[in-house]
């Protein structure tokens, strides 16, 4: 097993008493800091002297990290929040022909992780899913208090089916699936199942299963009744300290740890907090610091003079030790430069002057009291007219006046501009966002206007813009979003100034993730939404490249039995050519765009609406005659051992360019198959 480069074998065997003894000091020179692409920070080790007690990790052939003793794959590990991302296996319990009342195999899925008493499972970050028809299972825990058994059982849920046609993908709310949200304090995985008769359901459902899992990492599908029971599943755990690394005694909380004097917040900037999810307790930095509190210097001082962004001064700013100070330039004033800016300090000769022009000017201001009412009054007509008294009521979303964007509408913060109109950047409450101001009349009907602002405010997703608010006191309404740093997929990808080298899994990140936003939108939102121009352009990253859609420019209501026309709207080189011709849009016509997209992130070629040169052509070609794609793929990423994976995501591409609309899968489809690709990317 690999580890850690070694110190001498005299500092190693020091380093390994001193932590047995009072497991507040480490080694941490020639100490494994990875494991397999997973960051190993303190209290975890991989090795003697380089881990607290009960926080000791392996890595296996220098490619996975597995919680010591077990084979339980560890993906994800921090300090701050305290937590952990594992795989844990899934309980079942399976039924044959000859004996369909009796169980003809099982597994608890029971797992020895937790010897130390360091791990929780999380119950903010996860969810109990049960399927099967006839089904009702329990999780459990190992004996915490009270109870005769040997382990407490928590909760469970039931599963039923009339026949085989009865669960529905991306349902789970009883009907061949059910979840439910689970207590704190669970300090295993282990499931139990009741025995029902499975006569008449063994060709569709011959297996129960029970699984803990990431709220935001599962959706039921049908095929899932007949999951693989060698399948694992992704879980967060809470980690804390519950105990002082040593023989002589536990440390439960923040107050005994500073009694006893041998709290693992070691560094000098540090608090202690205790546990939200059981017994102990864990260490943050100290406002103004960030790093490892459970190291000796593990905290830092934060540079907020070079975060301008989050940290805010209307002045001059001068980093503190864990603070920052911000003042005004000499001359100015501001009752706080950190939330307000600095205004002029007049002396008396110009408060005089100013004095005598002003009584000069109350004759004019007489004046303007007409025409200052007017515009009162045509900002009153604006809101009105563009639906104001409707969203007040919804009370669904912020309403800003015109004057609180007007410091934003100016030349020097255009970002964008389009046939939609043009984007501006700005703060508004301390917020960063994209104000999308349309070209005059450019917008819905004023009818139609209030209703979509209500709907796109109630799309809450990680992979969708999230819409802030809107302005309705001018002639055409403006709408203020989220700001997405790192612009557009398109921008990424094409354009020079902005181009950044993407590896093979970052892509399908921004593919696997972008999908996910199209199947919300389709099938999970409260009201379907079909978003009608998806493209590169209208797929925005963050700092951590992880993809929001954006600009529902043709998104509409749609009754789920009604069919939806509508004027033939978007980019042509993207548009499904079914929805050119018939004007009828549908999830099939997003689904369509998104295939070209896929095209685009994995070719980093241009997709473009020309008989001569169109990337979409390209493939169907290769695909149609049956030859592999290789020459399409970017070469930065059409290495040997990726090959496989790229043939697989273009096929799903042209799944999705399919000319027979009832032929293409569904974005719930399409998304349960790349979450699988990922899933064996990272195994």
């Amino acid at each position: 097993m690999p580890t850690a480069f070694l110190l001498t074998a005299l500092l190693l065997a020091a380093a390994a008493a001193t932590n047995e003894a009072a497991g507040s000091l480490v080694v941490t020179h020639g100490c494994a800091t990875s494991c397999g692409g997973v960051d190993i920070p303190y209290p975890f080790g991989i090795g003697g002297g380089c881990f607290r007690k009960g926080f000791e990790i392996e890595c296996v052939n220098s490619s996975r990290a597995v919680l010591a003793g077990t084979s339980i794959q560890v993906m994800h590990l921090s300090s701050d929040p305290a937590e952990s991302l594992v795989m844990l296996p899934i309980g079942w319990m399976c039924f044959n022909a000859s004996s369909p009342s009796e169980a003809s195999g099982f597994s608890y899925a029971e797992t020895e992780m937790n010897k130390d008493g360091v791990y929780r499972i999380s119950n903010t970050h996860n969810m109990l899913v049960v399927l099967g028809c006839n089904t009702f299972a329990y999780t459990g825990s190992g004996k915490t208090q009270g109870g005769t058994d040997a382990y407490t059982y928590y909760t469970g849920c039931m599963s039923f089916c009339n026949n085989s046609a009865s669960a529905q993908d991306g349902l789970c709310a009883g009907v061949g699936c059910c979840r439910l949200d689970i207590p704190p304090g669970l300090t295993g995985n282990y499931f139990k199942f009741r025995t029902y008769d499975h006569s008449t359901m063994m060709d569709y459902s011959p297996c129960d299963y029970a699984f803990l899992v990431d709220r935001n990492n599962y959706t039921f599908r049908r095929s899932d009744l007949l999951m693989d029971t060698n399948r694992t599943s992704p879980v967060w755990l809470d980690w804390a300290i519950r105990g002082n690394g040593s023989a002589s005694g536990d440390v439960f909380s923040c107050t005994q740890a500073a009694k006893t004097g041998q709290s693992a917040c070691v560094s000098a900037h540090s608090d202690c907090v205790d546990s939200t999810n059981g017994p102990g307790y864990n260490c943050k930095c100290s406002k103004g610091y960030e790093g490892n509190a459970y190291l000796a210097d593990g905290c830092t001082n934060i540079d907020e003079c070079a975060h301008p962004a989050k940290y805010h001064c209307y002045g001059v700013c001068k980093d503190t030790q864990g603070s920052y100070q911000c003042t005004c330039h000499p001359g100015y004033e501001s009752d706080d430069p950190r939330t307000g800016p600095c205004a002029p300090k007049f002396p008396l000769a110009a408060q005089i002057s100013i004095g005598v022009i002003g009584g000069t000017l109350v004759i004019a201001l007489v004046a303007f009291i007409i025409i200052i009412r007017k515009e009162k009054r045509k900002t009153r007509e604006f809101y009105e007219k563009n639906g104001g008294l409707t969203l007040e009521k919804a009370k669904v979303i912020k309403l800003f006046k015109k004057e609180e964007l007007k410091p934003i509408l100016r030349s020097s913060n255009l970002i964008g501009k389009g046939g939609f109109g043009e984007v501006y950047k700005g703060v508004v409450d301390n917020i960063l966002v994209a104000v999308k101001k349309p070209i005059s009349g450019n917008v819905l009907e004023n009818k139609q206007f209030a209703n979509e602002v209500i709907i796109q405010s109630q799309v809450i997703h990680k992979n969708i813009v999230k819409l802030i608010g809107c302005c309705l006191e001018v002639d055409t309404p403006m709408l203020v979003y989220e700001f997405i740093s790192k612009g557009s997929l398109h921008d990424i990808l094409h354009e020079s100034e902005k181009r950044e080298p993407l590896n093979l899994d970052v892509r399908l990140s921004i593919i696997v993730e972008s999908a996910h936003g199209l199947a919300y939108m389709h099938s999970q939102a409260h009201t379907k939404i079909l978003h009608g121009d998806v493209k590169p352009a209208n797929i925005l990253l963050d700092d951590n490249f992880v993809p929001k859609i954006s600009d529902f420019g043709i998104s509409r209501l749609i009754a789920v039995d009604k069919e939806h026309t509508a004027n033939v709207i978007g980019d042509m080189t993207y548009m499904d050519p079914v929805y050119l011709q018939t004007g009828r849009l549908t999830e099939k016509s997003d689904v369509y765009s998104f295939g070209v997209v896929i095209l685009e992130v994995i070719s980093r070629k241009k997709a473009t609406h020309s008989d001569n040169n169109n990337l979409v052509t390209s493939f169907l070609e290769c695909h149609k005659e049956g030859k592999k794609a290789t020459e399409l793929f970017d070469k930065e990423i059409a290495i040997a051992g990726d090959l496989e994976l790229l043939d697989t995501l273009a096929g799903i591409a042209v799944e999705c360019l399919n000319l027979d609309v009832d032929q293409r899968p569904s974005m719930t489809n399409v998304v349960a198959r790349l979450l699988t690709l990922n899933r064996s990317r990272v195994l």
